[in-house]
């Protein structure tokens, strides 16, 4: 059961939605939220390039803003929670990004995080590779929140017959449940007979649902981009699926079906495992 949520934040606009986002989440559910933001350290410890001829400039200034910059970011969440009702406990983090935040999240059921970060120019973002990273290492379930996303309306739950789709159901079926919202199945197949002993699976992890949605499956074209098309069909403000799909390894180092619908899909998606 889902006691507790982190969300990790770097205080760009983009962030505000994984903020916003945690925050409705903690209030509906009744959850405890954590905040935290991280200083990057390699940021401070990257200026020194040895071979160059260069001295490194005085680092006191660079510090001092970056710890000052971290104290506004969590006051500023400290504020918006509070202003919703909902009571955080938040913390400055120092180190590796990704590491920290998985480090963190091992003291919650669920971690929310911005996809989109601030841009390239500051160091500091969750963007890139850090995000990748997190969903990587991690070993709870992860929502990714995109710019202008909000929690709101049912959910597509995306469902291949993997132990991590199966996993997805289970999460959606309590997050349906508690949050009084409908469940659509998408499922994808290459042969219908293969995705009607799916839909039958998958019918059963969702019995106890008062509020089925719509179903719908696709034996042609790209999964991911079929998946954010069902979502936007079925109005869903959340996509939940497996981190992994059956073949676990391809997943990991090619890229998964998962991994795309993080990076195009308009509302947050929900990544069990």
């Amino acid at each position: 059961m889902i006691e507790s949520v982190l969300v990790a934040t770097d205080g760009s606009e983009a962030s505000t939605a994984a903020e916003r986002f945690a925050i409705a989440l903690a209030s509906r559910l009744h959850l405890r939220l954590r905040g935290v933001t991280v200083i990057e350290e390699e940021l401070i410890q990257g200026m020194h390039v040895p071979g160059l001829g260069l001295a490194p400039p005085p680092l006191e200034g660079l510090e001092g803003y970056l710890k000052a910059r971290a104290d506004a970011i969590v006051r500023r969440l400290g504020e918006r929670a509070r202003a919703a009702g909902v009571e955080i406990q938040c913390e400055v983090l120092s180190g590796r990004a990704d590491d920290r935040i998985v480090e963190a999240s091992k003291g919650a059921d669920l971690l929310v995080l911005g996809r989109d970060g601030q841009h390239a120019a500051f160091r500091t973002a969750l963007v890139g590779s850090t995000l990748d990273a997190v969903l990587r290492k991690i070993a709870r379930p992860v929502i990714t929140v995109p710019s202008g996303a909000d929690l709101g309306g049912g959910m597509l739950l995306a469902f291949d017959g993997s132990p991590g789709s199966v996993l997805a159901g289970q999460l959606a079926v309590e997050l349906a449940t508690r949050l009084h919202e409908s469940v659509s199945v998408f499922v994808d197949s290459k042969d219908k007979g293969r995705a009607a002993a799916r839909f039958e699976e998958v019918r059963r992890l969702l019995g106890p649902l008062a509020s089925p949605g719509r179903e719908t499956s696709s034996t042609l074209g790209r999964p991911d981009v079929k998946i954010v098309e069902a979502a936007r069909a079925a109005h869903a403000g959340l996509i939940v699926m497996g981190a992994h799909a059956r073949n676990r390894i391809s997943d990991y180092f090619l890229g998964s079906n998962a991994a795309a619908v993080v990076r195009t899909s308009p509302v947050a998606v929900l990544l069990a495992r």
